[in-house]
């Protein structure tokens, strides 16, 4: 059991059965156990190194519409009980009446167990990746002006039991490197930035060179400094591989989510069925996807990890579900109910969120388009998931002329429609690739999320430049 050991099943049992003292229909405990460490490097020197542990654990209780919900960092059976009696007094004052819960215990396979844990790692190794990143991106150029790297990892163990008689876990290790440069010139100063995480332990570093990112990175932001503006206007935009698929996480993966389209805040409510993107597309949310950052064993509210396909061929297909809604609307769970932490109630999220191949080659796509912009990375954005329109910043983009990749652009924005980008999809590559770890945040909560494209032409999208 991955979670064994936080605690005993016979007290979870009577914690369980403690909630549902009063009446209540469904109970949960969800305990956590996370330990985590960082470490910062800027201008060369290490200016943060860290490591903490945060242990309790959360008791939902539903009473019909109405959810109870209690937190302690406790994890003795007073603690426990305690939390359990708040939650369920939170969802229904007085009654009365007993109820007894059956745990059966469910294993479920995490999709990529570490093999090196970071805990055992020394930190000075840890530390001598952030100095080896910096003297690779210094190396870059005499033109790079500053360089921040860091490291972090994780152990996220958890337990979830529910008075349906659910008993699970999963053990989550999340290792993290990201590096930043900044490039002074003519222009002024342009960065750069690379980062890597996967859903593993301190392996990580035997399948990517951390010299190799930052090179990467200095190269990026060297090769902004002779950027021209970019453009205003309607042009089609051609997105590359990876690094775009943060636009289709925020332009339609959260109006999938089955809490927005409950609360008609979604511009796919009551859309099933319909044809919503071009018939290229095919848009998959999946934590089952081995190492990628929101890959995990069994969701928050102990769902094994699923494949979920959202839009087959531009027809909507179905919605991401947690645990409640989609019992209240029948439907089989997907595995998206997640949480921050024990602190946190479960809410629907994305996992790997990823747009198929298509039948194109990539570099045709390129050289069929006459004039318009190559968006290598995207960064954050904004979606107003009620009606579609979203605004994202440019990072790395560059403008096409008769059919050609040419000079690099400054950063500008993508404004645009979700629904709309989604029909006016008109060639898809068969190049895809998984972009950066991300995290996805909602409602005041994070969790880590995985994007990814391949090559991608939208027909007609907004560049907000600052070109005359």
């Amino acid at each position: 059991m991955p979670a064994a050991g936080l605690i005993d099943d016979d007290v979870v049992t009577r914690v369980l059965s403690a909630a549902l003292r009063t009446g209540g229909d469904f109970a949960e405990v969800f305990a956590e156990d996370k330990r985590s460490s960082s470490a910062y490097l800027d201008d060369g020197k290490i200016e943060e190194l860290s490591s903490g542990r945060d242990r309790g654990a959360g008791i939902r209780v539903v009473v019909g519409e109405t959810t109870g919900f209690a937190h302690t960092a406790d994890l003795s059976e007073t603690g426990l009980l305690a939390a359990a009696e708040a939650a369920a007094a939170a969802a229904r004052e007085g009654g009365a009446g007993t109820r007894t819960v059956a745990l059966t215990r469910t294993e479920v396979r995490h999709p990529s167990p570490a093999q090196i844990q970071p805990s055992d790692v020394a930190k000075a190794t840890k530390v001598a990746l952030l100095q080896r990143a910096d003297g690779a991106a210094r190396a870059a150029g005499g033109d790079i002006r500053q360089v921040s790297a860091s490291y972090a990892d994780s152990r996220r163990r958890i337990l979830i039991a529910n008075s349906d008689g659910l008993l699970t876990g999963d053990d989550q290790v999340r290792t993290l490197f990201t590096v930043g440069a900044v490039a002074l010139g003519d222009t002024g100063m342009q960065t750069g930035r690379e980062s890597i995480g996967h859903t593993i332990g301190f392996e990580l570093f035997d399948r990517y060179d951390v010299e190799e990112l930052a090179r990467a990175a200095a190269e990026r932001a060297l090769t902004k400094l002779a950027a021209r503006p970019a453009p205003t206007g309607e042009l089609p935009v051609v997105i590359g591989p990876g690094g775009g698929g943060v636009l289709f996480h925020e332009a339609c993966g959260h109006g999938l989510e089955a809490d927005l389209i409950a609360k008609g805040a979604s511009v796919f409510k009551d859309r099933r069925g319909e044809q919503v993107a071009s018939p290229l597309v095919t848009l998959v949310d999946d934590g089952t996807v081995a190492t990628e950052w929101g890959a995990f064993g069994c969701d928050d509210e102990g769902t094994p990890a699923q494949r979920n396909v959202l839009i087959q061929d531009g027809i909507l297909t179905d919605y991401m579900w947690d645990f409640l809604r989609s019992r209240k609307e029948g439907r089989p769970r997907s595995g998206n109910g997640r949480r921050q932490s024990y602190q946190h109630l479960p809410m629907v999220r994305m996992t790997n969120t990823f747009i198929l191949d298509g039948p194109d080659d990539p570099a045709s796509i390129v050289s069929g388009t006459e004039h318009g912009v190559y968006v290598a990375k995207l960064g954050g954005g904004q979606v107003n998931t009620a009606t579609g329109d979203f605004v994202f910043g440019m990072t790395e983009a560059y403008l096409i002329e008769n059919g050609e990749i040419t000079e690099p652009l400054r950063e500008g924005n993508l404004i645009g429609n979700g629904p709309e980008v989604l029909q006016n999809i008109e060639a898809v590559g068969n190049d895809f690739e998984f972009g950066p770890p991300g995290t996805c945040g909602k409602d005041g909560q994070g969790v880590p999320v995985g994007d990814g494209v391949p090559t991608l032409r939208v027909s007609k999208l907004t560049i907000g430049g600052s070109a005359a």
